[in-house]
């Protein structure tokens, strides 16, 4: 860092489905869910994160809410680029006489193709990154849980998020098995949506499911300390009158069966390609949970029951991703899984 060291800003940032987390300076600046609100007369942006959160479901026929990123990847670029801007501005509020450089490190899930990297490189490059490196976002996962990634031992990471479950044996600063599954919390959202319509015939958007997912959500049947129930309010499908409708979480359980089944069924067939040498670490150290879908009541026990060995949720596993991109980008030069 020479003479012009102030005229570069460095941020990590996680570009998450649901949620799109900043680091600057150590610090989280900026923790927002993905969501832009465009007005589609002037294609101007209106509000972003939080505040187009609460548009979300509520809008009139001139504004839109639009979640840039699908399964993990960026599916409108235009809106991906200006929501990265727009978080990025978010950091500097205060005016300056002239913007700052940006060198970014940006989390992509594992399994991103060729174009998918292209198009986070674009958006970045374009929301002003003048450095931008890429990391595949089990390594983030892992060096933000506290793993060591480039000993010569293998570390096992799930990491749920909202577009993507990554799964990854980390080994020597590189990637041995991944498995990336487009099933995650959205599925699960929607699931939820799905359950209340046919169950309890009520219609159900987006932010609710989130809500029951978060309230009742859980990975098993039968739990030791159990969540109350959660009242949902909502216009009956077939006579628009308003009904509240009790969930509870066996209910919930039952509904995100199907989804947590693929995800078992992804974690294993991973372990199945792992080297036999790195597979006996990962008994002996157990297998981390992070992202979002960590946070599902009783996942982690299902899966030890399961599996067969033991899972871990790590602390924090919402912001472990990010935390690794951090660390990584304070190390641009010594970690050479980086892409650039």
């Amino acid at each position: 860092m020479g003479l012009f060291s102030f005229l570069t800003q460095e941020i990590a940032i996680d570009l998450g489905t649901a949620n799109t987390i900043i680091i600057h300076n150590d610090k989280i600046v900026v923790d927002e869910p993905s969501i832009v609100a465009i007005d589609l007369k002037s294609e101007k942006m209106v509000a972003i994160g939080e505040k187009a959160r609460q548009m979300q479901g509520k809008t009139h026929a001139n504004l839109k809410t639009i979640r840039p990123l699908r399964d993990g990847v960026i599916a409108d670029f235009n809106a991906a680029e200006q929501m990265i801007r727009g978080m990025i501005k978010m950091i500097n509020q205060k005016p300056r006489m002239f913007s700052p450089a940006l060198k970014m490190v940006i989390c992509i899930p594992s399994g991103s193709t060729e174009v998918e990297v292209r198009a986070v490189r674009d958006s970045a490059e374009h929301a002003g990154g003048r450095e931008v490196y890429m990391i595949y976002e089990p390594l983030a996962a892992a060096i933000g849980i506290g793993l060591d990634v480039e000993a010569p031992e293998g570390n096992m990471v799930v990491d749920i998020g909202g577009g993507t479950t990554e799964i990854a044996v980390i080994s020597l600063g590189g990637i041995v098995t991944n498995k990336s599954i487009r099933i995650a919390g959205d599925d699960l959202t929607s699931d939820i949506m799905e359950y209340m319509r046919h169950q309890h015939n009520i219609k159900i958007g987006e932010r609710t499911a989130e809500e029951i997912k978060i309230h009742v959500g859980s990975a098993l049947s039968q739990l030791k300390d159990p969540p109350p129930d959660f009242i949902v309010q909502g216009p009956n499908q077939m006579t628009a009158l308003p009904i509240e409708v009790p969930v509870s979480y066996q209910e919930i359980a039952h509904c995100l069966e199907k989804s947590i089944s693929k995800i078992e069924t992804a974690v294993l067939a991973a372990l199945e390609q792992t080297p036999p040498e790195l597979y006996a670490d990962i008994v002996t150290k157990g297998i981390w949970l992070a992202g979002g879908g960590a946070l599902l009541k009783g996942l982690d026990k299902r899966l030890t029951d399961k599996i067969g060995i033991p899972f871990r949720v790590a602390e924090d596993p919402l912001r472990a991703v990010v935390r690794g991109t951090g660390i990584a980008l304070k190390n641009v030069d010594k970690f050479s899984f980086l892409i650039r």
